[in-house]
């Protein structure tokens, strides 16, 4: 009779991938061995091979987990009952918020699915599309009238422009955290320059939290 799996299966790989994660977004993912993964793991490399049979498993996984995560975030809130402002914002908070706990296997996304096999990273890519077609319909659902068939794809490459590369500039522990920058965000690309405003070190509150203040706000005018 086959041995099952362990009750702490699911959680020593994703501490696997985690660490896989880090190591990849750091030293990159050619540069780094299983050796490598399997010593950041504390696991011999037989173990690791128990969990994981190669280094492109390893990478499929990391960015299969992430860029699903994104996926079924849009999901969630395109079936959501806001009004077309607040889904955008909902969106912009809410994406911020994934990447801010998800750094590593961001960047892994970023720059590593290049190195997968044909298959495999258009398995991933066709999710990344499905994500800018979500965000796409919500910025063209805030331009009634406009061409925006045209336009509603460059829009949302713009916005994730501003969102995809923070993890290259923001600095843990540094006065702009993830929660404190997504309202900037969403403010900057819905109204402009003129419609930032300054921080309240005070007053940062979680992504989604401020995604229903604004919402609450704009439901009292």
């Amino acid at each position: 009779m086959p041995r099952g799996r362990s009750a702490t299966y699911d959680d020593q790989r994703e501490l696997i991938l985690a660490q896989a994660a880090q190591l990849f977004a750091r030293r990159g993912y050619p540069a780094t061995s299983m050796n490598q993964v399997a010593e950041a793991c504390n696991l011999s490399k037989a173990t690791l091979y128990h969990y994981y049979r190669d280094k492109s498993s390893l990478l499929i996984s990391i960015a299969e987990t992430h860029v699903s995560r994104l996926a079924a975030l849009v999901a969630e809130e395109e079936a959501s009952i806001h009004t077309d402002e607040e889904r955008l914002r909902r969106f912009i908070y809410r994406i911020v918020e994934e990447y801010a706990g998800a750094q590593d296997a961001h960047r892994v996304l970023t720059d590593d699915v290049r190195f997968l096999e044909e298959a495999d990273r258009e398995r991933v890519l066709d999710q990344e599309r499905q994500v800018v077609a979500g965000f796409a319909r919500a910025v063209s659902a805030l331009r009634p009238g406009a061409p925006s068939d045209d336009l509603a794809k460059p829009l949302t490459m713009l916005l994730f422009g501003m969102i995809n590369w923070m993890f290259t500039w923001m600095k843990p522990g540094g006065r702009l955290d993830h929660a404190t920058i997504a309202p900037i965000v969403a403010d900057l690309f819905l109204g402009g320059i003129g419609a930032v405003k300054s921080p309240d070190p005070a007053a940062m509150a979680a992504p989604v939290q401020a995604a229903d203040q604004a919402a609450d706000q704009a439901a009292a005018r």
